[in-house]
């Protein structure tokens, strides 16, 4: 979330964490094709990536085209989309049925602000993305799927904005949803509503209490993220965050270390995601 945007206001609702583990299992969340069942990601391998994320800034993209080339992508797969003064890392997967019903966008920034790690922002969402790459790329698809690592979204959305500003006007009803991953590793998920649209704000609780998942939802006044871009354009968006109402003390300070994040946190942003990108990629467009 971009620092000069953000003012020191707490979270106007209470947020705990799961109650179990096992809850979050779905009857047939799995889906499986040719390939064999769809592999999904655990506590401990997320965690183990959300905690390696370099201090370095200038370290970061590299180490985001890391990461994905560890969840399975190829030199191939994986593109440096470079804009004027950004560049986003991009990888595609194509529908698997017969014709394009859409496209679909989930996105991290991979970036952070000088001071700390960015561990919590957003070492996490990168973390997630890629763990939802992996599971993903071997699932049946009807609709073409994004995953994007934003480039400079703490000086002002620089990479989003580049990203939606490159759509032609003609092309953006084929842009059907939006997922961004901002900042977890605090609390269960939630959803910043000022930030996202009605219907996806929806979609995430419905999801969240089919799994028996601990959900919130409100506004955080004076914050920014990369859904806003795709929403300033008319594409239904959403951000998904965990952290908790202490988080003014932790972002964008010298606090926010791999040490402070909670190993669950994370995966239950990771599920939720993965869930809502199942509903989202089986709901026509015009629906949404």
């Amino acid at each position: 979330m971009p620092e000069k945007r953000l003012r020191r206001r707490a979270l106007s609702v209470p947020v705990s964490l799961l109650l179990a583990v096992s809850l979050l299992f779905l009857p047939g969340a799995a889906r499986q094709r040719d390939t064999g069942p769809i592999p999904l990601s655990t506590v401990e391998t997320i965690h183990e990536d959300a905690i390696a994320g370099p201090c370095d800034n200038a370290q970061r993209q590299a180490a985001a085209i890391a990461l994905f080339k560890k969840m399975g992508a190829t030199d191939a797969d994986i593109k440096v989309e470079k804009f004027k003064d950004v560049e986003n890392v991009v990888l595609t997967l194509a529908p698997d049925t017969a014709g394009d019903d859409g496209i679909l966008v989930v996105g991290a920034h991979y970036d952070k602000v000088r001071e700390g790690c960015g561990a919590v922002d957003n070492w996490t969402g990168i973390t997630i993305v890629a763990h939802l790459y992996r599971s993903l790329k071997n699932a049946p698809r009807r609709k073409k799927i994004l995953f994007v690592a934003f480039g400079r979204e703490e000086e002002g959305l620089v990479g989003s904005k580049a990203m939606v500003k490159a759509i032609p006007k003609e092309q953006l009803p084929n842009y059907c949803a939006m997922v961004n991953l901002d900042s977890f590793g605090q609390a269960a998920p939630q959803v910043i509503t000022n930030l996202s649209a009605p219907k996806l704000t929806a979609l995430a609780e419905r999801t969240a209490k089919e799994m028996k998942v601990t959900f919130d939802q409100s506004a955080i006044e004076g914050v920014d993220a990369d859904s806003s871009p795709f929403k300033g354009r008319g594409i239904p968006s959403v951000t998904l965050h965990g952290l908790s109402n202490g988080f003014l003390t932790l972002i964008h300070s010298k606090n926010d270390t791999a040490d402070k994040i909670k190993p669950l946190s994370t995966y239950l942003g990771y599920r939720l995601a993965f869930q809502m990108l199942v509903k989202l990629d089986a709901t026509k467009c015009r629906e949404l």
